[in-house]
């Protein structure tokens, strides 16, 4: 895989706290498979923008950035928007400009 090419995880359904470890195994992995320097992460199909779906996106840019690759948020809703930004992450996640 070309290395400036995005791969991209897919989040959907109901994000909990215990669903978090599962969801950075499956970004390890995608890791692991690939050197592209940016994952895309689709977080449009998340039924709740709530504080674990705000965790788990934390904890999956630190895997990231512990690989030393970035993050890119994609498809995310108005409100998990807010929870972001209400928690000074919306900085610190890479959001796609335009969505």
């Amino acid at each position: 895989m070309d290395p400036l090419s995005p791969t991209a995880l897919v989040v959907t359904g109901r994000v909990t706290r215990a669903g978090v470890p599962r969801l950075c195994a499956e970004l390890e992995a995608i890791l692991a498979a690939s050197r592209a320097a940016v994952v895309d992460c689709d977080v449009g199909g998340i039924e709740r923008s709530d504080l674990a779906a705000v965790e788990a996106i934390a904890r999956l840019s630190l895997v990231a950035r512990r690989a030393d690759r970035r993050l890119r948020l994609r498809g995310v809703s108005p409100e998990l928007q807010s929870l972001l930004d209400l928690l000074g992450l919306a900085d610190v996640v890479g959001l796609a400009v335009g969505e």
